[in-house]
């Protein structure tokens, strides 16, 4: 069991560094969430594409609404969760993204009541109320320092992570017949295309000019940060089970607080310590069977 569990460990706190490496990547200047996100998928793609084919050998071909739903869930779960996300790092500090995104299993259970009728129980709903007013701790004690940009970084990081329940709350089926590692390689592929798309669109090409600790940091964050975490989870879910999983996953908002202290300089107060403590025991509660 121990291996599944240091997985697990190392999966979390590799998504957890992502926001300490955007936040680094911005201090250099003269790069936007288009651009950086561009560069991390860009470096992220053949990996996603090598996932997708290794998965994929011996399995039947995909069909039309396989497309389909691939396309659909790249663009919630990969694309629009990871832009918002990219943006809103622009204005709030990493701990209060970190928590905030950690709402994510209260927004897929929230999603389940409201669109497959998911029964919800009074244990859920204690949990919703803990998480969400860690959020808010956290939350009014940045608004207060930092003004007006903290709600607009909070409600792009929201949007991130309601696009990502979204993505959770669709791909049950979806995993079931095409494999979870199937699906992940083709949606990030798709999603790697989207980002790709999009810095052409909006971007001149002169914008993918960026200081070289940049480039070394978007290789750091589609390498340590998206690619080897994805594994390390999915190796981690096939030794110990996902519910186990998602429990380990929960050293990921304590690393960035951490990470964020130590590495960005960010303040450590008891705002953020009860904010985390809250969120972390409003997914406990979710997460108990």
């Amino acid at each position: 069991m121990w291996p599944g569990l240091l997985l697990a460990a190392l999966g979390a706190i590799g998504f957890s560094g992502k926001a300490i490496i955007v936040k680094l990547a911005y201090r250099h200047g003269g790069v936007d969430a288009v651009t950086l996100l561009m560069w991390r998928m860009l470096l992220a793609m053949p990996f996603f594409l090598a996932l997708a084919w290794w998965a994929g050998r011996g399995r039947p071909k995909l069909r039309a609404r396989d497309w389909r739903d691939i396309v659909v869930l790249g663009f919630t779960g990969y694309y629009l969760a990871s832009f918002l996300d990219f943006a809103g790092l622009a204005y709030i500090t990493a701990s209060l993204e970190r928590l905030i995104l950690y709402l994510n299993p209260t927004l897929v259970l929230l999603i389940s009541v409201l669109f497959f009728h998911h029964r919800i129980e009074r244990r859920q709903v204690l949990a919703l109320l803990v998480s969400y007013a860690g959020v808010v701790a956290v939350f009014a004690h940045e608004l207060h320092f930092e003004g007006a940009g903290t709600a607009v970084g909070a409600a792009l990081v929201f949007g991130s992570a309601v696009s990502y329940a979204v993505y959770l709350a669709l791909s049950g089926r979806v995993v079931q017949r095409l494999g979870a590692l199937r699906l992940t390689g083709l949606a990030s592929s798709v999603a790697c295309g989207l980002c790709i798309g999009q810095f052409a669109l909006l971007r001149p090409l002169s914008a993918a000019r960026v200081p070289e600790p940049v480039l070394w940091l978007s290789l750091l964050n589609a390498t340590a940060c998206t690619v080897a975490p994805v594994l390390l989870v999915m190796l981690a879910i096939a030794r110990i089970g996902a519910p186990l999983s998602a429990q380990v996953g929960m050293v990921g908002p304590m690393s960035t607080v951490l990470m964020s202290v130590f590495i960005l300089g960010e303040p450590m107060n008891a705002w953020i310590a009860l904010g985390t403590l809250l969120v972390l025991g409003g997914v406990f509660l979710i997460g108990r069977r």
